[in-house]
């Protein structure tokens, strides 16, 4: 039997949404994502015979945490799992809704922080190099790129760059992170320069007749999808003839791992990749350690 939003009306679930994305002004994917966390537990807690969020216990709680488990789910998935339900309850508790929050004793499991993938300087500089200078796309494709690579931008943002926010003067563009948050990145003179030329010789054509403020174009004048951010990334890998698969992610890593190489401050590094949360930033810590390691053995009178 399918069930409809409208049969969890008892569990406030659609006004929990509304909260979420009016007032929490939480990005499209973490909507999505709260909500199936939601409808998992509202699922399990009906076959349990509990049909009002008043009743639940942090022993109900427990239970579904348990679930979680026998359906195999990561500790990250339980983690997300717990982080939606920690909202949803403090939502009804705030909104008086239920007498007391079931959710305060939860505890989060243990996660082991996967070192990212990133690339060499060595390989960075092949992939931006692997567009072909023949190419009808070429001043875009390496916009593209050296715009990854110079700013550490998720390709969400990337896709959303508009004209009114992209400044080559002062080399700086204003970008919408995660949770509709502004921040300001610097683009670096060889990430301006083939922006300048993909502005001035490409995308007027691909515009037309188009009228758009989005910066990266398709051939029909509208703007390109993440789903094709991917792919021209993907194809510069190849190209380049690395054997590792390329993403726009990975140049994400690639900008915060090289920047602390080169001395950059972890708290600069934070706020340059839009982290709400410092601990997100110190896994490139552990990308970097080899090179630290390095340095200490080369410049340490102990090394």
């Amino acid at each position: 039997m399918v069930r409809h939003h409208s049969d969890y009306s008892g569990f406030y679930f659609d006004q929990f949404l509304e909260y979420l994305n009016f007032e929490r002004g939480l990005a499209n994917p973490t909507l999505l994502a709260y909500e199936r966390e939601l409808l998992r537990l509202i699922e399990y807690l009906v076959e349990n015979s509990i049909s009002d969020p008043a009743e639940v216990t942090s022993r109900d709680l427990r239970g579904f945490m348990t679930h979680l488990g026998r359906l195999k789910l990561s500790p990250v998935s339980i983690k997300r799992a717990q982080s939606a339900l920690r909202s949803y309850f403090t939502f009804l508790e705030t909104e008086s809704m239920i007498p007391m929050n079931p959710a305060h004793e939860m505890s989060s499991p243990r996660i082991t922080r996967k070192i990212p993938n990133h690339l060499t300087l060595e390989e960075t500089l092949k992939v931006l190099e692997a567009p072909l200078i023949d190419s009808f796309y070429y001043w875009r494709n390496k916009a593209i790129l050296e715009f990854l690579y110079a700013t550490g931008a998720r390709v969400s943002e990337l896709v959303s760059v508009t004209l009114t926010n992209l400044d080559l003067d002062t080399r700086i563009c204003l970008v919408l992170g995660k949770g509709s948050k502004e921040r300001i990145l610097p683009l670096g003179s060889e990430c301006c320069k083939a922006l300048d030329c993909y502005l001035r010789e490409l995308r007027p054509k691909l515009q037309s007749n188009h009228v758009t403020d989005i910066v990266f174009l398709n051939r029909r004048g509208s703007g390109l999808t993440t789903r094709s951010i991917h792919s021209i990334v993907s194809q510069a890998g190849k190209s380049a003839g690395l054997k590792k698969l390329i993403s726009p992610h990975i140049f994400r890593h690639t900008f915060a791992t090289h920047l602390l190489e080169g001395g950059a401050d972890l708290m600069a590094v934070k706020e340059l990749l839009g982290h709400s949360d410092i601990s997100t930033t110190q896994i490139y810590t552990h990308v970097d350690r080899g090179h630290l390691q390095k340095v200490h053995s080369d410049h340490h009178p102990r090394g």
